[in-house]
């Protein structure tokens, strides 16, 4: 029989401690007894900021879903009514809406700072899947919120999403049919979005304990790339780096709460205070922004290909722009994680964020010259950097020498 190991002065602590050791699990998952290499930057805040805003966009959304009613002629004054009627509605609203955004940001950023310092990397080739899924399923997640108030631009940016899926051969229109439940984006596809957005933020929860458990089987990763080398290199999680995830949450808060109170709507979309209607086509259909880049390499595709339709193509690349980044730890072929130590690799990894804020931007304008060409040009980019330019750069490059050892890089700073 196996006996707690962590004893505390409170006997109620120790009662429980002795049945159920949940304490010396949080220990070793995140206290002191849990060795974390002791050069981590604050780039490292992400992940966990990403799991702080889970739980808001969890717990509001919850709070909205028992106001909320999904109905095509209800949903919209129901959001009306949430804002207006309900004891601290707005705020809870705005939590949630503006949390979606705030989601994005960090997610983003914490991809990035993956790709950068090699997280991606054996070990932890498993780790990167886990966190490309729930990337994935976000994204899908997002979709379905944005529909749910019934606006203008929720309707329509819902048909025109939802009909891309008519692209697909042979069941392609089976597919639609099913996922509107009738013959255009009506009542039954408004349940059906508001029952799958409600469910799947749980499924993300569950993928998010697996993403923590692969990262705790072979520790987190860090700026140098190297492996930890013994407990010189190490120190305990708590508390030192609970109290930069703390300060982290404090910086942060003073970023997302801004929006809350003072730009609750800058995120968003006047159109969507526009209560929907199917007979009044919006000038100009946009997603949200954290959207734009895959809106845009979605729109790329303009020109029919040895039978293939341009609409075909654009969701074939649309979906593959999230799923082919799952295969990095393949593709990126350098014995070196971090890409501090390689120059031309970096050059390139930057060209991409900025190629990939520039699909951003041009998923936001109009369908029209010079924009389509440029959207072209970037899609191109984005698909050349995966598949070409970072493989054979990662393979060919000249690296700088990498230091021995965490602990003799850090004593030389």
């Amino acid at each position: 029989m196996s006996h707690p190991t962590k004893q505390f002065k409170n006997p109620v602590l120790n009662w429980i401690e002795y049945r159920l050791p949940i304490f010396s699990l949080i220990d070793n998952s995140v206290g002191s007894g849990y060795p974390t290499p002791k050069n981590l930057s604050y780039w490292w805040n992400f992940g966990s900021l990403a799991g702080f805003v889970l739980v808001i966009m969890i717990a509001t959304g919850i709070l909205l879903a028992m106001q909320y009613t999904p109905h095509e002629t209800m949903a919209f004054s129901s959001v009306e009514h949430i804002m207006r009627d309900v004891n601290w509605g707005w705020l809870i609203r705005y939590l949630h809406m503006n949390g979606g955004s705030m989601f994005f940001i960090l997610v983003y950023i914490h991809v990035f700072r993956g790709v950068y310092y090699g997280s991606h990397k054996k070990p932890r080739e498993l780790l990167w899947i886990i966190g490309v899924i729930i990337l994935f399923i976000m994204i899908i997640t997002a979709f379905l919120g944005y529909v749910l108030p019934w606006g203008q631009m929720s309707y329509w940016g819902a048909t025109v999403i939802t009909s891309m899926l008519s692209a697909v051969p042979v069941v392609g229109d089976d597919l639609t049919i099913w996922l509107w439940g009738g013959f255009t984006v009506d009542n039954p596809t408004l349940n059906r979005f508001f029952s799958l957005h409600y469910l799947l933020p749980f499924t993300i929860l569950g993928l998010v304990i697996l993403h923590v458990w692969a990262l705790h089987e072979h520790k987190s990763n860090n700026p140098l790339g190297i492996d930890v080398q013994g407990p010189q290199d190490t120190i305990p999680f708590h508390p030192y780096y609970t109290v930069k995830d703390l300060f982290g949450v404090g910086v942060f808060l003073i970023f997302y709460l801004y929006f809350v109170f003072f730009a609750p709507n800058f995120f968003g979309e006047p159109d969507n205070y526009i209560p929907a209607n199917p007979l009044l086509t919006p000038p100009h259909i946009v997603p949200e922004w954290y959207f734009l880049p895959f809106y845009a390499i979605l729109r790329a595709f303009t020109v029919d290909i040895w039978g293939i339709t341009a609409k075909l193509q654009g969701v074939v690349a649309m979906v593959m722009a999230v799923l082919l980044l799952a295969a990095l730890p393949w593709l990126d072929g350098s014995r070196v994680r971090s890409m501090s130590f390689r120059p031309r690799s970096r050059i390139f990894f930057w060209t991409f964020v900025a190629n990939c804020i520039f699909l951003g931007y041009l998923g936001g304008q109009v369908a029209e010259e010079p924009y389509v060409i440029l959207g072209k040009i970037s899609t191109a980019y984005y698909f050349a950097y995966l598949l070409i330019i970072l493989p054979f750069v990662s393979r060919t490059e000249d690296v700088d020498e990498v230091p021995e050892s965490i602990s003799a890089a850090v004593s030389k700073q």
